[in-house]
């Protein structure tokens, strides 16, 4: 017999974060979906008093609902589209996840995006190990575009937002941003309206949350409104872009280039942007560094001690 609390682990974690769960906890693997899944749920699923996740996995109301002990939810990542945190909510299961731990990863991408974009730098790449700069016959390489001085607006401004905005100060850019309201304490200058904002950016980089409420908020008429010299950035979610729109915005020049880390259906990436110079594509890495994700795996943990030794998470997610 053991009094160590029974946890329910959805996705593979880092190999240090498993090892650490199964040091203090009693951890079952999910299953994958099926009658395997279902049969383990309904066997299992009373023993079950957490569940660890992830931002990718999430946790959703019927897995929740098959779990009548539930008391503690800890998600590895800051995304909460697919954890259903509402449902989580009515029956008094706390969420913990990942703030502030990713902010200058995801920030740093999203420059490194901005920048590879603006100056071509994976084109630049193919370039020369095409050995088109030793001449034969090929084009002078393309002009870029400077990124030093230019117009950056962010959708959204949370923590990650913030330090996206901090990191462009180095590089003397102009910042605004747009959010459903104004952002009280910060410098950079509001606009009411993303048609507006997309308007006057040069880069126009995502870094708002995912789910319904943002689905497609970036859609054709914001992407025409950025126009033909502006660029945009996804270090965010894929949902928050209409797909189809940016590939037709991006094969008719509607639009400079597009620098992206994150897509719809993940992990499949429509061809037609495998296809395009003017577009630079990342396989959802934001947060990928060794620091980062074992400072994750720190909070997932934390999240977890905390609330099974009747404190407060450090890090719960608002209902």
């Amino acid at each position: 017999m053991t009094d160590r609390p029974v946890l329910l682990q959805t996705i593979a974690l880092l190999p240090s974060l498993e090892r650490a769960l199964a040091e203090s906890y009693i951890v079952h693997r999910l299953p994958g979906r099926g009658s395997e899944r279902d049969a383990f749920l309904a066997e299992r699923g009373a023993e079950i008093t957490g569940v660890v996740t992830s931002a990718a996995s999430g946790a959703d109301a019927g897995l929740i609902g098959l779990l009548p002990n539930l008391r503690v939810i800890s998600s590895f990542g800051v995304g909460l589209d697919r954890l259903d945190v509402t449902a989580a909510a009515q029956r008094g299961i706390p969420v913990g996840y990942t703030p502030d731990v990713l902010n200058d990863c995801v920030a740093d991408m999203a420059m490194g995006l901005l920048l590879s974009v603006a100056r071509r730098l994976p084109e630049a790449d193919r370039y020369v190990r095409a050995k088109g700069w030793q001449g034969g016959g090929h084009s002078p390489f393309p002009l870029g575009r400077q990124v030093s001085g230019a117009k950056l607006g962010l959708v959204g401004l949370g923590r990650i937002g913030r330090t996206i905005a901090r990191r462009a100060l180095g590089f003397d850019m102009e910042v605004r941003y747009h959010t459903r309201r104004a952002v009280e304490g910060v410098d950079w200058a509001y606009e009411p309206q993303l048609l507006d904002l997309a308007r006057w950016a040069d880069f126009l980089v995502i870094i708002t949350a995912g789910g319904p409420g943002t689905r497609h908020l970036v859609d054709a008429a914001v992407l025409d409104a950025l126009g033909a010299k502006g660029y945009l950035v996804n270090v965010a979610r894929g949902t928050v872009v209409d797909e189809a729109a940016l590939v037709d915005a991006l094969k008719g020049k509607q639009i400079a280039g597009a620098a992206l880390d994150v897509f719809e259906d993940e992990p499949r990436v429509p061809v037609d942007l495998l296809t395009l110079d003017n577009v630079v594509l990342a396989p959802h890495i934001a947060s990928s560094t060794v620091q980062t994700r074992e400072a994750m795996g720190r909070r997932v943990l934390d999240n977890l001690s905390a609330f099974f030794s009747g404190r407060a998470l450090p890090s719960a997610a608002a209902s």
